[in-house]
């Protein structure tokens, strides 16, 4: 049997012969050409509603540049992304074919995968640990997460926004017809004058509900945009993150684990008969849990059966009182009838004995 170091020696072999076949398979250029095919129709339906798109906005400039302001922000962090994650995979291919120049810059400015620089002195000489693999993972995972929560902060805060200008238009719309109303003096004048003045005082409202709709208009818009770029950097870290968990499975320790446990039993002296005695525990163990269990069900099972006679127990008690209150009643009912019958046979003998 091999012991640990041989194990370990090969095992380091093996990764050494299989380190320039190890690779992050990862690339943002299909979500990159996806984006960018979406923010091309975008920009083309734009383009053909141009000036419909310019009077909208001009009839709340301020909250619906801020509105697009946010829009292109969020654009911009989601490019950036999946940028970086492009970067990041590229290095991570280099430390893996052993070109591991610029490290210690990369681990300055790396978003990602900074946890990485506890490798450089393990890989390749020895398998990774799980303990590192896994708390990689980890922060990896939740890094990821918080730039989606970002993303979805202002997919929120653009559908915010268009509440907020719907709204606001709305008060001055209403603040407006308000001021129609009390204006208007239909006594000692002309309909033409009054009629005149009515659509005066009208524009204002009318340009209230522009704002109103205008402004929610470009915020759901400008939700739905990002909200599909958020879909597609949501897929991009998805597959970094399965690449990436993959590579560094395949550099893991586990086979390795469970060897040095084996050869480390062999070393205490197990006996032949202890092993026997550990495979028949084994096998005994399932069997009285399985009995635990019946055991458990009988017992369930025996309640539920008891509290079920409980059950027509007093349901039976309940259907006898029952039975003699129907009795008692229906004899009451027989003695009442007799004295009716009594009481008509009486009157009958009475009138025949008048005659």
């Amino acid at each position: 049997m091999k012991n640990s170091s041989q194990f370990t020696q090969e095992k380091n072999e093996e990764i050494l012969e299989n380190r320039g076949s190890l690779r992050l398979f990862f690339s943002p250029a299909p979500f990159l050409l996806t984006i960018f095919l979406f923010l091309i129709i975008v920009s083309f339906l734009v383009a053909i509603l141009f000036r419909r798109v310019q009077v909208a906005f001009m009839h709340n400039p301020g909250l619906n540049t801020l509105i697009i302001s946010v829009m292109l922000i969020g654009i911009l962090l989601v490019i950036s992304n999946l940028l970086s994650l492009g970067k990041e995979s590229r290095w991570f291919n280099n430390f893996l074919s052993g070109n591991v120049r610029y490290a210690d810059r990369f681990f300055l400015v790396s978003k990602f995968l900074s946890p990485t620089r506890l490798l450089v002195g393990i890989y390749p000489k020895k398998p990774l640990p799980l303990v590192l693999v896994r708390n990689i993972l980890d922060f990896v995972s939740s890094r990821l997460d918080e730039t989606r929560d970002t993303w979805r902060y202002l997919v929120g805060l653009l559908v915010f926004l268009g509440l907020l200008g719907t709204f606001w238009g709305l008060i001055d719309t209403i603040t407006s017809i308000n001021s129609v109303i009390q204006s208007l003096d239909v006594g000692g004048h002309d309909s033409a004058d009054i009629l005149s003045s009515l659509k005066q005082g009208l524009s204002a409202p009318l340009s209230g509900m522009g704002s109103a709709f205008s402004s929610s208009l470009l915020g759901l818009s400008g939700s739905l945009i990002l909200g599909f770029l958020d879909l597609q950097a949501g897929r991009a870290q998805g597959r970094f993150y399965t690449e990436l968990e993959n590579t560094l499975s395949q550099l893991s320790d586990v086979s390795f684990e469970k060897n040095t446990l084996n050869t480390e039993m062999s070393s205490i002296g197990f006996s032949e008969e202890m092993r026997r005695i550990i495979e028949l525990l084994s096998q005994v163990a399932p069997d009285a849990v399985g009995q635990q269990r019946s055991a458990t069900a009988m017992s369930a099972l025996a309640e539920g059966v008891q509290a079920l006679v409980k059950n027509m127990r007093k349901e039976q008690q309940m259907l006898r009182n029952w039975v003699e209150v129907q009795r008692d009643e229906s004899r009451s009912m027989c003695r009442m009838i007799e004295r009716l019958i009594e009481q008509r046979h009486g009157k009958d003998n009475n009138g025949i004995r008048g005659e």
